[in-house]
């Protein structure tokens, strides 16, 4: 893990090769984190779109942690930091109708930003949250193109559209376009069936488990391979029981993941929430936990509770500083030069002629992935030129 000392090299990719506006999050919505990436986005002269997750429920007293001041404190707290737009993100799609309305108008009026929402449709009234949305003022949604929407994905953007006109937030958008070209996708998506979540209908258990739309497909499937997806039930009030055990924190990636490995963790050892609590009991966390509460991650509001935290610590430090402050500075020119070394690129009979920004930027991230990404490039030449269907389920 490094951090690039001069500018954010993902973020200057992305700019030189057409990005503009560039969605800067934190997985636990700590806008410390965040200063590296939005620096990069401002030095390179882009739209910076600061962003605060939602999670909990801003009209339930229960969650005070995550009420309406919360969201308040955290946008202005990103449009002291540069940002040029308020990113409001609904990963697991628990915003509903009745807060949005609340929330979105007291954001514009309190922190003075355009605001952009972004929801998932996994409950299925994400439709109506949108509207009501629109209802408050809001400036910019997401909705996916019909044959993608619903289930975990955004709401329907035609039937969005179709809402919406003849009112004053008509969007002014094509409808006949929008079924043509979700008529293609529609032929696209039917060649990924066998990558489908499985979300045959709306899911209510959002609201008790509060997975984001891409860690709920992601689970099941891990699930499924642990031979678990018959207990989904189960895996899923251990996600909500692994959130509590923590604090009650902002789960998107990577801090979802961390709860979902918790959560399987905890089905397949028949662990409850008691037990994982009980210092006199010994549980051996998962190793992304244990990651997670040394602070590398980083830091929630009001901290980790102290009691998990020495259990799983075991007595490690934690740290709570920004996790990249102390890395070293990675030279591009050497790592690149070594890369190339590695992967013989120039020598005789290897077809592989560079190394560009991007698979630079794979390579510090996922390395193991990315070197085995060329190794399959090179055993069985550039299959990214093979039909889909072909691709993934031979001739």
């Amino acid at each position: 893990m490094h951090e690039i000392s001069s500018k954010n090299n993902n973020h200057a990719c992305g700019a030189k090769t057409g990005v503009d506006v560039f969605h800067v999050f934190d997985s636990l919505n700590w806008v410390e984190n965040m200063r590296v990436a939005k620096d990069a986005v401002l030095e390179a002269n882009k739209i910076c779109e600061g962003t605060v997750c939602y999670t909990g429920d801003i009209l339930d007293p229960a969650r005070a942690k995550y009420d309406l001041n919360y969201y308040v404190r955290k946008g202005r707290e990103l449009k002291a930091a540069g940002a040029h737009i308020l990113g409001l993100k609904d990963m697991a799609g628990l915003l509903k109708p009745a807060a949005a309305r609340v929330l979105i108008k007291t954001l514009i009026e309190e922190v003075g930003l355009p605001i952009h929402f972004h929801t998932h449709d996994t409950s299925g009234i994400a439709a109506s949250t949108i509207l009501a949305a629109c209802d408050a003022g809001v400036d910019a949604v997401d909705a996916a193109m019909d044959a993608f929407s619903g289930g975990t994905s955004q709401p329907c953007l035609g039937s969005i559209v179709e809402a919406l006109r003849h009112t004053d937030r008509n969007t002014g958008l094509d409808i006949k376009s929008i079924r043509d070209i979700s008529e293609y996708w529609e032929h696209v998506r039917q060649q990924y069936a066998a990558f489908e979540s499985g979300l045959t209908a709306p899911a209510s258990d959002v609201y008790l488990h509060e997975m984001p739309g891409g860690q709920f497909t992601n689970l099941k499937a891990q699930a499924r391979s642990l031979g678990l997806e018959d207990r989904w039930s189960e895996v899923a009030q251990a996600y909500a029981d692994a959130n509590m055990i923590f604090g009650d924190i902002v789960k998107v990636t990577p801090s979802s993941k961390v709860l979902g490995d918790m959560a399987l963790m905890m089905v397949s050892q028949k662990l409850s929430r008691t037990q994982v609590e009980d210092p006199l009991i010994d549980v051996a966390f998962p190793d992304s936990v244990v990651d997670m509460l040394k602070g590398n991650l980083g830091q929630p509001d009001g901290g980790w509770p102290s009691a998990i935290a020495a259990k799983v610590l075991k007595g490690e430090p934690a740290i709570t500083h920004r996790p990249a402050a102390n890395l070293p500075a990675v030279d591009l020119e050497a790592i690149c030069s070594k890369l190339k070394q590695d992967l013989k690129i120039g020598m005789e009979g290897n077809e592989d002629k560079m190394i560009d920004d991007e698979d630079l930027n794979g390579y510090l991230m996922y390395p193991k992935v990315f070197m085995d990404y060329r190794a399959r490039h090179r055993a069985y030449g550039p299959v990214r030129t093979l039909p889909t269907y072909t691709f993934f389920y031979g001739m």
